[in-house]
């Protein structure tokens, strides 16, 4: 029984350059939040955190509509920027990085808030600023977390259906993932391509959390 590789590689990709863009976003977001006295706070927390118990499909929903050419933003990003989110890899990929916002930024920032004030109050006493505090002193400290969040965020993708389905539709080679693939084999009731597939994404995500739960356990034994 062979299948279709193309989905695979897709997934890949969308996985890969999401946790970029997350890296690149969620790390400092992580550190204002855990250092924020913001009385908003609380707010951008639920915002982050609401994908977690939002469907899916919601907020493909939600997205498919703003981004639409025939809306408001959507007619903005095409006519200023030709750039057309709905049904495209940029599109799937804009969706991700928000769907998968607080796997990287929910163990990040637990692990910075409860890192001693005393940490950084030594840094500042030795002429760092914020910025050099956060970056050469904080970060380092909570690298376990940081390595948790990276690889729960690229298994978040990896995984996702409803917003992948609703955002991007079913368009092979552009954004036909994995889960569609499967959708798809079993829909066709070709159930061997189906269990084929399933099995790879079922193998991933043991490996995943079990690297989770190793780093964690090394953690704890190295404390």
């Amino acid at each position: 029984m062979t299948v279709d590789l193309a989905p695979l590689w897709l997934t890949a990709r969308l996985a890969t350059v999401t946790t970029l863009i997350l890296l690149a976003v969620g790390v400092p977001l992580a550190g204002w939040i855990a250092h924020s006295r913001s009385r908003f706070k609380p707010v951008f927390e639920t915002l982050i955190a609401m994908p977690l118990v939002l469907p899916p499909s919601v907020l493909g929903f939600y997205l498919l509509m703003a981004l639409s050419p025939a809306r408001s933003l959507g007619a903005w990003l095409h006519a200023r920027l030709g750039v057309d989110l709905v049904f495209s890899f940029p599109g799937l990929v804009a969706g991700s990085v928000l769907f998968s916002l607080p796997f990287m930024v929910q163990p990040l920032q637990a692990a910075l808030t409860n890192l001693p004030d005393s940490l950084r109050e030594a840094a500042y006493t030795l002429g760092k600023s914020r910025p050099a505090t956060f970056w050469q002193v904080e970060l380092p400290c909570v690298r376990p977390a940081l390595v948790a969040g990276t690889v729960m965020a690229f298994a978040h993708t990896v995984g996702e259906f409803g917003l992948v389905l609703m955002l991007g539709g079913n368009i092979p080679g552009v954004t036909r993932v994995a889960s569609i693939a499967i959708y798809n084999e079993v829909e066709a009731l070709n159930y061997g391509a189906a269990h084929l597939y399933a099995a790879i994404l079922c193998s991933f995500s043991f490996a995943v959390v079990l690297a989770v739960h190793l780093l964690r356990r090394r953690t704890k034994g190295g404390a």
